[in-house]
This record gives C-alpha cells, sequence and structure tokens, in this order.
C-alpha cells in the first residue's frame, strides 16, 4: 500500500497557525458557546418557574414544578438535541457541511426566541409552548455538534487540530458562564427595582408579577450571539476535505484553499480519481468492512461519550441541592422569587468560574502535547477517585464544618471531567472516521452521550431522592439517597476508564492518515 496525500490536504495539515484558524474557532465557537447558555440557562429559572406558575395558597413551601413538567422541561431540549445529531450529522455528509451549518443556527436563534415568548398566562399553556420550542432549539443545538467539530477538524493542521476542536468545545465553558452572568445582573436589576418581602412573609407578595418578565429576558438573550455570527458562517468556504474527497471536485478545494491559505495550490484531478477508485474509499457505514476498520472505534468514541454525560448531567441535577446542603442557596421561604434567581446563579458561576472553564482550557492547552487517550484517560480515573472520595465518606460532608472540602472535591469532578472525557469525547470522533461518514459518525457518538444525559438527568433525580418516602420531594417516589447515587456514578466513571481503551490516539496524526483514505493499491 502507497500512501498519496492531496497537494490540498497536505497544504492544511502542515499549515502554520493563521488568522483564518481563530475565525473558524471564533465562527464555530460562537454556536456552541449558544448551546451551553440555551441548555443550561433553564436550570436558573426552574424554580422562579415553580413559584410563577404552581404556588399553592397556604403552603409552607413556595410552588415547585411538578416532577413530570420538571422532567419535560429539562428534557426536551435534551431529547431534541439527540434527534438532531443524528440527522444534521447524516445531512453533514450528504449535503456538505458548510449548507447545514447555517440552517442549524437559524433554528437556535428563532427557538431562542420563541421559548422565551412562550404564549398564554395559565401554567399549562407556558409550559407546553415552552417545551415545544425547547424541543426544537435542542434539535438545532443538536446539529451544531458534529458540524461545528468537523469543520474544525478538517480546517485544522495536523500540530493544533486537538487544540483547535478543544477551543471550540470549550467556549461551552464561556456560554455557561454568561448565563450565569446575566442571571445574576438581571435578578439584581429586578430586586434593586421591585422589592418583594420572603415568602415566610408574605406567599404572595414575594413573586412580583415582573418575575414573568425576568425568566422570560435570561432564556431569549441566548438568540443573541448565535445571530452575530450568522453571517461569517455563511461566508466561510466548505471544508477542501469535504470537497475533494466527498464531492470530487478537485478544481473547487484548491481554488477555495488557495483564498483561505494565501498560496498556489494545484487542482490535483487525476490524483482524486485514483484515490476514489480505492475499496477503503467506497464502503458504507453499514458495511462489514466499515465494522471490521472502524466498528470498534465507533463503540469506544459512542461508549465513552454516554458514560461520561451520565455523570456529567447528574451532577448538574443535584448541584443546587449541594448548594443548599452546604448553605449557598438557603431555604426557598427564606427569599422572594427574584433573591432566589440570583443565588442559584452566583452559585453555578461559581463551579462555572473555578472548575469547569479552567478543565475546558487545560485539555485545548495539553491536548497535542500529551494526546487524547492520556488525557482522556487521567480525566476518567480522576473522576472515578473524587466521585468515590464524596460518596463514601458522605456524611462527613454534610456537616457544616466540612462545606468549604465538600465544594473543593465537587469543584474537582468537574474540573477532571473537563480536562479528560467531556474535551476528548467530541474531538476523538471528528478525527478518526472517513471524511464522508465524518459528519454521521460524530453524530452517533454526540447522540449516545446525550443518551446518557437523559438517562444521568432523569434517572438520578429519581434515583438522589430520600429513602425515606416522606422526605422525597413533592410528588417523587422515594430513591436511593444522594450517597448511593455517587457510587453508582463513580462505577459509571470506572466503566468509562475502561471503555476509553477502545479509542486509538490521533495526536498528530493527518485525518486520512488515521481513516486509510490516502492508500493506494500498488499496480
Amino acid at each position: 500500500m502507497a500512501k498519496e496525500q492531496l497537494e490540498v490536504l497536505n497544504a492544511l495539515d502542515v499549515a502554520k497557525t493563521q488568522w483564518y484558524h481563530f475565525t473558524a474557532i471564533i465562527i464555530a465557537g460562537m454556536g456552541f458557546f449558544t448551546d451551553a447558555y440555551d441548555l443550561f440557562c433553564i436550570s436558573l429559572v426552574t424554580k422562579l418557574l415553580g413559584r410563577i406558575y404552581y404556588h399553592v395558597d397556604g403552603a409552607a413551601k413556595p410552588g415547585s414544578l411538578p416532577p413530570n413538567v420538571a422532567a419535560a422541561v429539562n428534557g426536551v431540549a435534551l431529547v431534541g438535541t439527540l434527534a438532531g445529531q443524528l440527522f444534521f450529522g447524516w445531512l453533514g455528509d450528504k449535503l456538505g457541511r458548510k449548507r447545514v451549518y447555517g440552517l442549524t443556527l437559524m433554528l437556535m436563534v428563532l427557538c431562542s426566541v420563541c421559548s422565551g415568548l412562550s404564549l398564554g398566562r395559565d401554567a399549562k399553556a407556558v409550559m407546553s409552548t415552552l417545551c415545544f420550542f425547547r424541543f426544537w432549539l435542542g434539535f438545532g443545538i443538536g446539529g451544531d455538534y458534529p458540524l461545528s467539530a468537523t469543520i474544525m477538524s478538517e480546517y485544522a493542521s495536523k500540530k493544533t487540530r486537538g487544540a483547535f476542536i478543544a477551543a471550540v468545545f470549550a467556549m461551552q465553558g464561556f456560554g455557561i458562564l454568561a448565563g450565569g452572568i446575566f442571571a445574576i445582573i438581571m435578578s439584581s436589576v429586578f430586586e434593586a427595582k421591585y422589592s418583594a418581602p420572603a415568602y415566610q412573609v408574605d406567599p404572595i407578595a414575594s413573586t412580583i408579577p415582573q418575575a414573568d418578565y425576568l425568566w422570560r429576558i435570561i432564556v431569549m438573550v441566548g438568540a443573541l450571539p448565535a445571530a452575530l455570527t450568522y453571517y461569517w458562517r455563511m461566508k466561510m468556504p466548505e471544508t477542501a476535505r469535504y470537497t475533494a474527497l466527498v464531492a470530487k471536485n478537485a478544481k473547487q478545494a484548491a481554488s477555495d484553499m488557495s483564498k483561505v491559505l494565501q498560496v498556489d495550490i494545484e487542482a490535483e484531478t487525476q490524483k482524486i480519481e485514483k484515490l476514489d477508485g480505492q475499496p477503503a474509499n467506497s464502503f458504507g457505514l453499514f458495511s462489514s468492512k466499515f465494522l471490521r476498520r472502524h466498528g470498534l472505534h465507533l463503540l469506544g468514541t459512542a461508549s465513552t461519550w454516554f458514560l461520561l454525560d451520565i455523570a456529567f448531567y447528574s451532577q448538574n441535577l443535584f448541584q443546587k441541592d449541594i448548594f443548599s446542603a452546604i448553605g449557598w442557596i438557603p431555604p426557598a421561604q427564606t427569599m422572594n422569587a427574584v433573591q432566589e434567581v440570583y443565588r442559584i446563579a452566583r452559585a453555578q458561576t461559581l463551579i462555572a468560574l473555578c472548575s469547569t472553564v479552567p478543565g475546558y482550557w487545560f485539555t485545548v492547552a495539553f491536548i497535542d502535547k500529551i494526546g487524547r487517550f492520556a488525557i482522556q484517560l487521567m480525566g476518567f480515573f480522576f473522576m472515578t477517585v473524587f466521585m468515590f472520595a464524596i460518596a463514601i465518606p458522605y456524611k462527613h460532608w454534610t456537616h457544616s464544618e466540612n462545606r468549604i472540602g465538600f465544594v473543593v472535591m465537587y469543584s474537582f469532578t468537574f474540573f477532571f471531567a473537563n480536562f479528560g472525557p467531556n474535551a476528548t469525547t467530541f474531538v476523538v470522533p471528528a478525527e478518526i472516521f472517513p471524511a464522508r461518514l465524518r459528519s454521521t459518525c460524530h453524530g452517533i457518538s454526540a447522540a449516545s452521550g446525550k443518551l446518557g444525559a437523559i438517562v444521568g438527568a432523569f434517572g438520578f433525580l429519581y434515583l438522589a431522592q430520600n429513602q425515606d418516602k416522606a422526605k422525597a420531594d413533592a410528588g417523587y417516589p422515594a430513591g436511593i439517597g444522594v450517597r448511593n447515587s455517587l457510587l453508582v456514578l463513580g462505577v459509571v466513571n470506572l466503566l468509562g476508564l475502561l471503555f476509553t481503551f477502545l479509542v486509538p490516539e490521533s495526536k498528530g496524526k493527518s485525518l486520512e492518515e488515521m481513516s486509510g483514505e490516502n492508500e493506494v493499491d500498488e499496480q
């Protein structure tokens, strides 16, 4: 087997870091910024929605979303994301990355705005329309995963590809941070303008009528960053790898990349035809050849993402309960509705600032030095260690004098999720599959991650309930308790570590080397 690399792809592989790399990171990254803002901002306002729409006269505690409504509000976006990842992943390989890219962004902008305009004044109407638009918002967000990762991997050079794809993903951290900061600012403004008594002083007056605008503003602002980058997304040329290897248009690929790289590149039509005739470049996703060459790789990328997201999304879920346990968020009845939004946003922002954001950027800094495999293995290992370290002496951490230690341990599990599998599971599927199946395989891996997120978010919402039915949240059955749930998550992280061994290392190799697309049978 001889190796033949097209000049246009080689030029991309060896290109020095240039301005177009940074514009690509910003254009692709703003989609991810929006994704994170939109997906995570709902957790800032769910308590507020409960107070506004589910107030019960005479109740000792403020209104809260019934379990089925809470599950729907939190879950529809995840279900939509899963569907979008599969659909747009497949479409990105069929129609090209660029043509589908603008579509996902428009969907996100439109549905962000519509989520905040959820119609009606009664609970049923508002929640139904909110859920409807959040499903389609998730659908657009889902498309952003395979397309952003694939576009970035196909634009980047061999030396810096991991860092660039990870940088796109790291914009998620800023999205979460922006959601928290914006909620802090808006709730402070509302609190200053419309002060209200705590719930225990006056249950009705504690939720000001204007609070209905607060959650809508927080939800709708997510449309802004996506809308601002739409024009630039449309100006980006199609990736050379898609144009040359999938669309088979050598001239177009050479001309697009000549402009981007500002060098003369020759169109190699004959070489493309020669490569196209090779068996390595013709098998489909459901063929035995794909199963032989990439079956275990796909199992590895899908299973590690699935296991990671179970742990990652369940942590986000009892984040609020953990904050209450350590006293960052006082009992709900001691605050008015707007103060509660402020406290939740502040706690989430602190965690994002101290562990989530630094974790992402550690990955960006080290991924091309120590490799994807080592980072993922290390991340799962430390997540397992810290999860067990929280779970086994759980009683010890709940005492008020040990609160700070608890927050530090909790932050470390988050830090190593992000300086670890949360970033690498996104990077690797964009590198190891053939160009004609790259977006689809990334979509499958990402969708299995979202399936894990759904298991994490809902399975653990019920699992983490108190073992005593009387102490469980209103409307929930008894669970296995937080401690046992954390032990289960420790085991999940351990499984993630084992499945990592199915995933190949792609550091420093060209995409075609990984997928075998540059192999030519010598006649």
